[in-house]
């Protein structure tokens, strides 16, 4: 049985992607640039940093157009990213089953605060951010670093998360792998797999 459930944010607890992708795209369009929302979220979806270098390098928007960009996500999606079905009922129900969740992200506070939005946040123990300042993942670093804080067993931890970064940090660190995706994708990476969070309670 799985004691400690630690979750990925984007793509996971809350359905962010669309938003970012959408604010992306508006931005795009503001200086005569159509690209596919798709593709856009596609590129997200590997990671902010690494859609920011793509769209770098193809159309050579610079630091302006990124800070304009993170200014007006994070505007945007307090009021429309949201929590995917059923994650609120199944953090609620590891906490009133005497299991941890914790979070593990690279985005900064807005991750906490979005947490305390839905009514989430009293299911949590701690939360890793890019504010403490560990190595991105796939380091096993901070996922470590809670196993040594919590006395954990390795053998009662598993990460959950859409990309393989999420899951090669549990691997990393010894632990088990959970890939959530909605799209039916495999992932050799993962120890099991699920397209939505209701199917999570019975690997639990």
């Amino acid at each position: 049985m799985y004691k400690h459930i630690i979750w990925d944010f984007d793509g996971t607890l809350f359905d962010t992607y669309p938003v970012m992708a959408g604010v992306f795209r508006d931005l795009l369009r503001e200086i005569g640039i159509e690209e596919p929302l798709s593709e856009i979220e596609k590129q997200m979806r590997i990671s902010k940093s690494s859609a920011f270098k793509y769209y770098e390098e193809k159309y050579h928007i610079g630091k302006d157009f990124l800070e304009k960009y993170q200014k007006l996500r994070k505007e945007i999606e307090f009021k429309l990213s949201r929590p995917f079905e059923k994650i609120v009922d199944v953090c609620e129900y590891i906490y009133s089953s005497k299991r941890k969740n914790y979070l593990y992200t690279h985005r900064g506070e807005s991750s906490v605060e979005l947490l305390k939005i839905y009514g989430i946040y009293d299911y949590f123990t701690d939360f890793i951010t890019s504010q403490q300042g560990f190595k991105r993942k796939p380091s096993p670093e901070a996922i470590n670093f809670l196993i040594e804080k919590y006395n954990m067993i390795p053998s009662e931890v598993i990460m959950i998360g859409d990309r393989d970064l999420d899951l090669l940090s549990a691997k990393n660190a010894g632990v088990s792998a959970c890939f959530f995706t909605k799209t039916g994708k495999t992932n050799t990476n993962a120890d099991y797999i699920i397209n939505n969070f209701s199917q999570l309670i019975s690997i639990l």
